[in-house]
C-alpha cells in the first residue's frame, strides 16, 4: 500500500489495485501539487466529513470518473442530490467493501455541514483496510478516550491525525492520540495550509518520541 500526502487533510492510497481518495480537496488547495490538481484514475472516494475544505472536489471526480463514493449516510444523501450517483453510505461502526478494501466508520469529534450550512451529519474517522494491513484517518477531531477501541478493535499499521490546532486537536492531543491508539506510525496532516493551523510535525515527533512521525511533504509518499 502507497499512500501520498496531496496537502491539508487530503490524499491518495493505492491498495489492492485501486486508486482511493480520501477527503480529496484539490483545486483551492493551496499545498496540492500542481501535478495532482486532476486525477487521471479514480477508483473510491472516502469523506470523513462535510466542511468543503474536505468534500473537495468529490462531486466532480464521480462525474468525471464514475467512481465508488463512502460516505455517512446524511453526507451520502446530500451527495446525492448534487448528482452523485455511485454512492454507499454507512454510519458510524459500519463496515462497507468496495471489492477487496474494506472502509470502516469510526467515531470523530468535529462538526459537519456545507458551505451553505446545511446539516451534513457527523464526522467521522475512516478505518481503511486492504491488502493485509490498516489505516486509521482520524478526519478532523480532538483527541478522545474511545480512539483506545479504534486501536483495539481495527490495530491501524500507521494513523493519519490531524496536527494543526485551532479547529483540530494540536501536537499535544496528537502525542495523546498515538498513545491510546498504540501505533508507532503517524503521518500529520491539517497543518500549515492557512494561517490559523500552527501545529508542525517536529512538536509532535518532541512529544511522540518513540513514534516514528513521517515528516513528508504534500506529493510525497510512505509505504505501508
Amino acid at each position: 500500500m502507497e499512500l501520498t500526502w496531496l496537502g491539508h487533510s487530503a490524499f491518495r492510497l493505492d491498495a489492492a489495485g485501486k486508486r482511493i481518495y480520501i477527503d480529496p480537496f484539490l483545486n483551492g488547495n493551496p499545498k496540492c501539487p500542481e501535478s495532482e490538481v486532476t486525477p487521471e484514475k479514480v477508483d473510491i472516494v472516502a469523506i470523513t466529513h462535510g466542511h468543503g475544505d474536505h468534500v473537495g472536489d468529490t462531486v466532480a471526480l464521480a462525474q468525471e470518473h464514475g467512481c465508488t463514493v463512502v460516505a455517512q449516510v446524511e453526507l451520502a444523501g446530500w451527495l446525492g442530490s448534487q448528482g452523485v450517483e455511485n454512492l454507499i453510505d454507512p454510519n458510524k461502526g459500519g463496515t462497507v467493501s468496495v471489492d477487496d478494501v474494506r472502509f470502516t466508520l469510526t467515531n470523530a469529534f468535529h462538526s459537519s455541514s456545507s458551505n451553505d450550512g446545511a446539516y451534513l451529519g457527523e464526522p467521522c474517522g475512516i478505518v481503511v483496510r486492504a491488502e493485509g494491513k490498516s489505516v486509521y484517518f482520524a478526519g478532523d477531531t480532538c483527541v478522545f478516550g474511545d480512539m483506545q477501541l479504534i486501536g483495539r478493535l481495527y490495530k491501524p499499521d500507521l494513523a493519519v491525525l490531524p496536527i494543526g490546532d485551532h479547529y483540530t486537536m494540536g501536537p499535544e492531543e496528537a502525542a495523546l492520540a498515538l498513545e491510546l491508539l498504540g501505533v508507532k506510525r503517524c503521518v500529520p496532516c491539517h497543518w500549515g495550509t492557512f494561517p490559523p493551523l500552527v501545529g508542525r510535525p517536529e512538536t509532535l515527533q518532541e512529544l511522540a518520541p518513540d513514534v516514528t512521525v513521517e515528516m513528508i511533504a504534500p506529493g510525497e509518499s510512505v509505504m505501508i
